[in-house]
């Protein structure tokens, strides 16, 4: 027994090396806590974009220490300046995630305490958090008090809940497999297109419904395409609308779609991932009239209520269906399953084991209240009508007045091929990187893309950003031996 506890009290000295003491927790919260202010603090002078590769081994574990200062650096030069810097307000291309500073204290004080949010038995606290955020965002969007949701990793996730839920509902497997029908656009955001490989419903019917000329989804081709496969003997499902896509942040036309959802008995699934939380605006309240006949709809606080990264969420207003896909007891949870537990967050998603996010989003809506998120919502609404109108000026072509806060412009040359002129342009753009804009296809044609939602992102920022754009254009120009300006 002595040479027992002899060899458990040696490895006890060893591991007490991940307990530091208070001391030196403050040492290490005090670098933290310097490396975050000088990056935040130096994010308007840095560039948004650098082309480059991480240092080849730089991140190779080994047994050697590192001290927490060398890590640091390592974390500054080969991931913050490396790619697309996500925190800047210059990043313009993509959606653009949030990260607004008091969400990390959030996470902080989770993962100091390493709540485990996934059973109420285990905190009844952090499943009470969580599930006041999913009843917060059910009464934005009007859901029934009834509805489920989940907090998520992201939209894929919560998309993948939602598209579970519906063919679980309507019974979409084995044979029927084939002779079912789901409608989309071409716009519809490619992780929906994954979850349904993921699912089993590769084999389904896709039927893809044109576009009017902002982006939106033609309703009255959509009903006639529905009669016409009922007709065909084929079993039309589910339509999945979108409430501000990625490629031009169009918002389909929610209450007709809706309408026609509910004639057919059609499951009505919205992704709203990018656009939702523009509800809370009076600027586009209109626009998203119709979200609330949706049976399930997901929507990305990393995105319109700019959080950091990893955390969607998903609402569903049929809870057995959820449950008749997620809902799984083990003789081990026994102790956990209390009849008179409120919904437990892993019953309602594939995650068992989940990061407590609800801490992320609650502490700074407590904090900072709504209001400043809403006028930051609005702000980006402004601001892209001024970049748009910037770019009209400086003699680009600009799409249609669109729905939210993302938009595409081209230059249109003569002589010269456009589609080739326009990526010239973009790479003229990315080697600059002092902002950053990505490109997308509509119709055939090659786009530059502006996707403003970065809280960031001010008036200063968009002045450096076109003025960048006038600079490379000239380039491109050049390049092109485009001498005449009006060429």
């Amino acid at each position: 027994m002595k040479n027992l506890i002899d060899q458990i009290k040696r490895l006890e000295t060893i591991s007490q090396a991940l307990e530091p003491d208070e001391i030196n927790r403050n040492i290490y919260l005090d670098q933290v806590k310097d490396f975050g202010n000088e990056f935040i603090n130096s994010l308007e002078s840095e560039k948004c974009f650098h082309q480059a590769s991480p240092t080849p081994n730089i991140f190779k574990i080994t047994s050697k220490k590192k001290k927490l200062g060398e890590i640091i650096d390592i974390y500054d030069k080969e991931i913050g300046k490396k790619g697309i810097n996500a925190a800047s307000g210059a990043h313009l291309g993509y959606i653009p995630g949030g990260g607004i500073f008091t969400a990390s204290l959030g996470d902080l004080m989770a993962d100091i305490s390493n709540e485990y949010a996934g059973m109420n038995f285990a905190s009844p606290g952090g499943v009470g958090m969580e599930n006041e955020l999913i009843d917060w965002m059910k009464g934005i969007f009007n859901y029934p008090n009834e509805a489920v949701g989940n907090l998520t990793s992201g939209g894929s996730i919560a998309n993948l809940i939602a598209l579970t839920s519906a063919r679980d509902a309507h019974q979409i497997k084995g044979d029927k497999i084939i002779k079912s029908v789901i409608y989309l656009s071409d716009q519809t955001h490619h992780c929906i297109h994954k979850a349904l490989r993921i699912i089993g419903l590769e084999d389904v019917v896709m039927r893809t419904i044109s576009l009017d000329s902002f982006s939106r989804m033609n309703s009255s081709e959509l009903k006639n395409q529905i009669e016409s496969d009922r007709s065909l003997g084929l079993h039309p499902f589910m339509i999945i609308a979108s409430a501000g896509t990625t490629d031009t942040g169009a918002i389909d036309p929610l209450e007709e779609i809706g309408k026609i959802a509910a004639a057919h008995d059609l499951w009505y699934h919205i992704d709203a991932a990018y656009g939702g939380f523009f509800i809370l605006s009076d600027l586009k309240k209109e626009r998203f009239k119709g979200i609330e006949r949706s049976d399930s709809l997901v929507v990305d606080p990393h995105k319109g209520l700019f959080l950091p990264y990893g955390i969607g969420a998903v609402l569903v207003k049929h809870k057995q269906a959820v449950f008749r896909s997620h809902h799984q007891t083990a003789h081990y949870m026994q102790d956990a399953l209390l009849e008179d537990s409120p919904i437990n967050p892993a019953d309602v998603s594939p995650e068992l084991t989940k990061h407590f996010r609800g801490m992320r989003m609650w502490l700074p809506l407590q904090l900072h209240g709504i209001t400043p998120f809403i006028a930051c919502l609005e702000e980006k609404i402004y601001l892209t009508g001024y970049i748009r109108a910037l770019l009209s000026e400086a003699g680009f072509q600009i799409g249609p007045e669109p729905d939210l806060s993302v938009s595409y412009f081209w230059y249109e040359p003569l002589h010269i091929d456009r589609d080739l002129f326009n990526k010239k342009l973009l790479e003229f753009i990315h080697k600059d990187g002092s902002a950053f804009f990505s490109s997308t296809q509509l119709n055939g044609k090659f786009v530059i893309r502006i996707a403003i939602l970065s809280f960031r992102t001010k008036l200063k920022t968009i002045d450096r950003a076109v003025e960048m754009i006038k600079e490379c254009l000239d380039k491109a120009k050049i390049h092109f031996g485009i001498s005449s300006p009006q060429a």
